[in-house]
């Protein structure tokens, strides 16, 4: 645990953008895999994969406070623990409290996150510079059409739409994570350019292939989420549409969160079923989250569509 004692005594200010502050999970720290430690302005999230004991808690709420007080000593401390062990998740609030509705920024985007329940937050800290890379691609491409698929709470959109986009279309089958992402366009001052599909995809390809074809498409869906999409039999299901799906010279964005699965699971299945899509970049992860090992980290690939037609 005296890495993330260390990391959090090591804070030099408070951030004003979500990120991640600790990242045990890369491996980096022996002894230390379980832990991660988040913050969500104004709200400090630990993260346990294992249950802590009360000491282990108290040693961290300690660091918090010393440091907070070091940092900001006219601002309260709000720290939120939740530990995820054999299926179970239990999240406690340990000090403060947690604005509602709680909005927190990044890269100049406002985005609703809940803290308190749910394993996903509202708001993917691991796809930072994903997000950053759609701003920076989009920019100074004239009407340009986006389709964002498995966009749980919209937030590549909301890049997208910020950098000049045209429009963008977001589908996913978790109706409430697509409220959360309408409002998520509001909190920005996006009032147009998206449409919202609280649909599987899988059985909305003729509503998706009636938008047309598309300058970028995004895929980041789960790794494996039972009834919905288990990546090693249906990431292929998607990679067959992306030639269709795109434009002449159009790109993908491909996403991968499973550790279990390397580079290659996306690469060679890509080389296999969409030969003509030409592999461009891998954009690297936030500096927050590295890894032992670029196989295990977050995979984001960047593919592009031929110019003209390929002769079959």
């Amino acid at each position: 645990m005296q890495a993330l004692l260390d990391a959090i005594a090591a804070m030099d200010t408070l951030p004003t953008d979500a990120q991640r502050i600790f990242h045990g999970r890369g491996g980096l720290y022996p002894d230390c895999e379980h832990w991660a430690l988040d913050f969500f302005p104004p709200v400090f999230l630990l993260t346990s994969f294992q249950p802590a004991s009360d000491d282990e808690l108290a040693a961290i709420g300690a660091a918090l406070v010393a440091r907070c007080q070091q940092l900001a000593p006219d601002q309260p401390l709000n720290w939120v623990y939740q530990c995820r062990f054999d299926g179970r998740t239990e999240t406690r609030l340990m000090a403060g409290e947690v604005p509602d509705p709680h909005v927190v920024t990044e890269q100049g985007a406002r985005y609703r996150v809940h803290v308190l329940k749910g394993q996903n937050h509202g708001l993917f800290l691991d796809m930072a510079e994903g997000r950053r890379w759609v701003r920076a691609h989009v920019a100074g491409r004239a009407d340009c059409r986006v389709l964002n698929l498995f966009a749980y709470t919209c937030a590549f959109s909301v890049v997208a739409l910020q950098a000049g986009a045209k429009h963008v279309l977001n589908v996913d089958m978790g109706q409430g994570a697509i409220g959360i992402g309408q409002q998520n366009h509001r909190l920005n001052g996006l009032d147009s350019g998206a449409s919202f599909l609280p649909h599987d995809i899988f059985t909305t390809w003729g509503k998706i292939n009636r938008g047309g074809a598309y300058d970028l498409v995004i895929v980041d869906p789960p790794s494996y989420q039972k009834g919905s999409f288990v990546a090693t039999k249906d990431y292929a299901r998607l990679m067959r549409r992306l030639p269709d799906l795109l434009m002449h010279g159009g790109y993908a964005l491909l996403c991968l969160n499973a550790p279990e699965l390397g580079v290659a699971f996306l690469q060679d299945q890509m080389r296999e079923l969409a030969p003509e899509l030409v592999f461009v970049e891998r954009v690297a992860n936030p500096a927050a989250f590295a890894d032992v090992s670029d196989d295990r980290a977050l995979k984001v690939l960047v593919y592009r569509a031929p110019d003209k037609a390929v002769d079959s």
